[in-house]
């Protein structure tokens, strides 16, 4: 028999008034004092909870801060929401930069968030991000500060639900533990006049939005969830599945793009009465509905990213110039009722030439057409044109794509006659022909100490090698000493390897100036990433060196492990780095660097 509560009118959303509320006491407020190191506070004994009836229960969901914070932006958001003085507030994770094994920098990360927030008058609750939360000691300094990472609260008989979700790839993922607490957690309080539930990565959108299984949302369901509130993605959007209302909050102070509508840092206020929550996004400028971006479109403009535009690669080989060279470009419509009639056009960067620099295309849905384009640049690659097209995705509202020129660069691995010896020293013959151009990850010039790379193979294995140029050793950051800890915010070389190039698996593999190496594995589908699983390991002989101004790493990666072959004339996609901690920046082979393999370069074996 289900334990779902009996569900009550459907939840109202749309535009919210900030009207006075006359006759409607205001909640206790909690002050913001750290009691044992964490934030807590309390209300008034013996209060007795007004009626939503009279008195609707009004609070915000605060966004993203973190993944690239945007300085005085979160600091903005909150002073706004002070200004509008709801009842209390609730965050959705990512409130620190975390991703580091300096203990002492998390604290201080923590310190300083608590002090942002200190501006709020009202009670604050916390949800734990990725960012927050990415190893265990991390978990120990979050209960230090914060309190538990999940865990659950009630408001004037409404019920409040915080999961810890920001380390897992699914609902399936988390841990028994904490399922089984949520499960329990929601039978007791089943009685409850409401249950919103706060967890940081949207699994539902995923699953629930396209149809797809999900146990959490059974279990949202089961006990009579009335609204789940998400971040993580740094956009908004929503929908309304078997009567629960999701909502994805976008960032309220991370770095973001404009979205669909031209909503960026926002966040969302809720007003609950006795018939339901009433969920509007609110930005700068004004309040906007509920469905301002609906899932719909949010996928629409997914799919518009991903085929609606395909530009041919140019192959520079080693080089840094490309000669006049003929690119494909395809165009589709990926809408099933509305045509697209725009231009393709190109932004040319200086050294470029792009002919012709624009292309009318009017296509009927779901027609596509190839148009050919000429290219060249004797003088360099970086930065490459830019190709653009003003895509309608929904009635009255267009999306602009912008998609870069694909430039290919090769870099070549040398048969070993005999196998390098790993031991950090440089002094081998297979090391051959070092890889010396590199850019900064804008595509300028490189603003790193000068960086060599190597590459050699044999039948069993790929040998890597490099030598990181540094003018004050001393400032050297290599702490890491366990396998997969924060290797990535030290000193350290990184490679994206993709063997079979037609939609196989990437490999991002980090090693340390200390030799320690952090790698997982990632999916890819029409030759995008689709997800990683941190948990795959590779196992590798690694030894590292250092002079006077140099640090250098020898590695052997057994080609079993990533099922993969390597024989002459094979080509695999590449990417690698150099990130240096004193300058804040790395030196990049190509430009940009991510987990899709469409925006890499090549390793020729030799």
């Amino acid at each position: 028999m289900s334990n779902a509560k009996p569900r009550r009118v459907n939840s109202r959303v749309g535009i919210i008034g900030f009207s006075d509320r006359d006759g409607c006491p205001r909640l206790p407020l909690m002050l913001l004092v750290i009691v044992s190191g964490i934030l807590a506070g309390s209300a008034s004994p013996g209060a007795t909870p007004a009626s939503l009836d009279d008195c609707p229960m009004r609070f915000v969901v605060i966004g993203d801060r973190t993944g690239g914070a945007v300085p005085a932006k979160y600091e903005q958001s909150l002073a706004e929401i002070e200004r509008l003085r709801p009842d209390f507030v609730v965050t959705v994770g990512d409130m620190i930069e975390g991703y580091s094994s300096d203990t002492t920098e998390v604290k201080r990360q923590w310190e300083e968030y608590l002090g942002l927030v200190k501006v709020l008058s009202m009670p604050a609750h916390f949800t734990p991000g990725n960012h927050d939360i990415t190893d265990a000691s991390m978990i120990d300094l979050y209960r230090r500060y914060l309190g538990e990472p999940y865990h659950s609260f009630d408001v004037r008989g409404v019920h409040f639900v915080v999961l810890d979700n920001g380390r897992y790839a699914s609902a399936e993922a988390l841990p028994r533990e904490e399922t089984d607490w949520l499960a329990a957690d929601l039978k007791r309080h089943k009685d409850a006049a409401f249950t919103f539930v706060l967890m940081h990565v949207p699994f539902w959108r995923e699953t629930v939005a396209k149809g797809k299984p999900d146990p959490l949302h059974q279990t949202f369901v089961e006990y009579g969830v009335d609204a789940v509130f998400t971040g993580h993605d740094h956009e908004y959007y929503s929908g309304r599945y078997e009567g629960i209302t999701y909502t994805g909050v976008g960032t309220s102070g991370a770095g973001t793009e404009p979205g669909m509508t031209g909503l960026e840092h926002h966040f969302v206020w809720v007003t609950l009465d006795a018939t339901g929550p009433s969920v509007a996004p609110v930005r700068s400028g004004g309040v906007l509905p509920w469905d301002e971006v609906t899932i719909d479109n949010v996928l629409l403009v997914s799919r518009i990213r991903s085929e609606a535009v395909d530009i041919g690669r140019v192959f520079p080989g080693s080089g840094l110039t490309v000669p006049e060279t003929p690119v494909k470009v395809m165009v589709k419509n990926v809408h099933a009722a509305l045509p697209v009639t725009s231009s393709l056009k190109w932004e040319v960067p200086a050294g470029w030439t792009v002919s012709p620099v624009e292309h009318v295309v009017d296509l009927a849905p779901a027609a596509s057409q190839v148009v050919e384009f000429t290219v060249a640049s004797p003088s360099g690659i970086y930065p490459v044109p830019t190709l653009s097209i003003v895509y309608p995705y929904a009635q009255g509202k267009t999306w602009k794509l912008e998609r870069t020129l694909p430039v290919a660069r090769t870099a070549y691995a040398y048969r070993a006659g005999r196998p390098p010896k790993i031991d950090g020293v440089l002094g081998d013959a297979a090391w051959k022909s070092p890889v010396t151009d590199f850019f900064a990850p804008d595509g300028s010039a490189r603003t790193t100490d000068p960086v060599s790379f190597y590459f050699a193979w044999d039948p069993n294995n790929l040998y890597v090698a490099a030598k990181c140029e540094e003018k004050e050793m001393g400032s050297m950051v290599a702490k890491c000493t366990e396998h997969d800890c924060a290797v990535y915010a030290e000193d350290c070389v990184g490679f994206f390897l993709e063997p079979q190039t037609a939609d196989g698996p990437v490999y991002q593999i980090y090693f340390s100036a200390s030799g320690t190496a952090f790698d997982q594995k990632i999916g890819v589908k029409n030759g995008f990433s689709t997800d990683a699983d941190p948990k795959w390991n590779g196992s590798y002989s690694v030894k590292t060196s250092r002079g006077r101004d140099y640090w250098a790493i020898e590695a052997r990666i057994p080609l079993r492990q990533l099922e993969a072959k390597a024989k002459a004339g094979r080509q695999w996609a590449l990417n690698f780095r150099r990130k240096q901690r004193r300058l804040g920046t790395s030196a990049d082979w190509q430009v940009p660097v991510g987990y899709d393999p469409a925006i890499y370069g090549l390793l020729e074996f030799k």
